[in-house]
């Protein structure tokens, strides 16, 4: 699935095996591997969290 946040495409496939997630920086492994995403500020990183649990 891809996801938009803030202007940026982020693809993850499903199922997620981990979430790892160290102040602005998110580590997601799926399926295809593991994907880093990095973020300016803490609280982006929270806010993206947030939208991935509602999915």
């Amino acid at each position: 699935m891809s996801y938009i946040y803030q202007g940026k495409v982020y693809n993850i496939a499903a199922p997620v095996k981990s979430i790892s997630v160290n102040k602005s920086n998110i580590v997601v492994k799926d399926q295809t591997g593991s994907h880093r995403f990095n973020f300016t500020k803490p609280g982006e990183s929270k806010q993206f969290l947030t939208k991935l649990f509602q999915l």
